[in-house]
């Protein structure tokens, strides 16, 4: 099933928006509930427009993507970074993890942030800014990087990489990388990688439960199936985690204090009379 078009979420986004302003004007008993669903919907849902929009725009420019590519690869021998290749080799030698990681890939990002967000937003509503702000800010600091042309692994069959997704599971991507929805030449960063690593840390951080360590591995099988299937280089996932952590130093060095501006309570004004004192008690005589 395709995910909904921009123009979808934008219709979504002003129904929401109008929601949000009858159960505002017109407060019933389910006005508390209804009021921050609705609002929130609509920032989401518009946030998600925007995204789908932006990602539709092109870019005719291709310079330089492969170039980048192999400038990637060699700067990552250079620190001694075992090989993507490597790993798309064992991946390919079993099959069924190779149908597994095209499935990872192309099936789980999405739907995995949105869980997260609703489970947050319901059990966590305290700290639900700060890890919505913080995936914002990511998804839009990858939309500005993307125009920093950088070609994916699999780009480059002159050092070994296939396209792992057009022999196993399902693709994602058009065979045209000049077609479709999804900008192909845009593998710096991996906003798979920055996605997983929200839900993954997002839980362990919210979570009380023992069990939220588990959810870790989401993160873990989201950086191997990226590079497994030649999507990303590895330095592309590095990239995302260091766009999450500067997302979450602005939430807190920022809007946090933003937030607790707005929602202190306003000081009650100090009285201009001055004090009466009080006359002590007569002596009884």
């Amino acid at each position: 099933m395709p995910w909904p078009t921009w123009d979808q979420a934008a219709i979504a986004c002003v129904i929401s928006i109008l929601v949000w302003f009858g159960v505002r004007t017109r407060r019933t008993r389910l006005t508390p509930h209804l009021e921050p669903l609705a609002a929130e919907f609509a920032l989401i849902s518009g946030l998600y427009a925007v995204w789908r929009l932006a990602r539709m725009l092109p870019i005719a420019s291709v310079h330089g993507a492969r170039e980048r590519a192999h400038d990637i690869a060699s700067f990552e021998q250079t620190i001694h970074l075992p090989t993507e290749l490597a790993l798309q080799k064992f991946v390919i030698a079993h099959e069924k993890l190779a149908d597994f990681s095209t499935w990872y890939y192309a099936t789980v990002h999405v739907p995995a942030l949105l869980a997260f967000l609703v489970w947050l937003f319901y059990r966590h509503r305290d700290v639900y800014p700060r890890w919505r702000n913080a995936l914002a800010l990511v998804t839009a600091g990858c939309l500005i990087i993307r125009f920093i042309r950088v070609a994916p692994p699999r780009f480059i069959p002159s050092l070994g990489y296939v396209d792992l997704s057009h022999h196993y599971g399902p693709s994602v991507y058009s065979a045209n990388p000049n077609t479709g929805v999804s900008d192909q030449f845009a593998a710096m960063p991996s906003i798979h990688v920055a996605w997983a690593a929200i839900v993954s840390l997002g839980i362990v951080a919210a979570s009380t439960s023992r069990w939220r360590w588990i959810f870790l591995l989401h993160l873990v099988l989201t950086v191997l199936v990226v590079s497994a299937t030649g999507n990303h280089w590895w330095l592309d996932g590095i990239v995302a985690l260091m766009l999450l952590a500067g997302a979450l130093w602005i939430d807190t060095a920022l809007l946090s204090r933003y937030r607790a501006r707005v929602t202190r309570p306003r000081d009650l004004p100090s009285s201009t009379e001055p004090a009466v004192p009080s006359c002590p008690a007569s002596p009884a005589p």
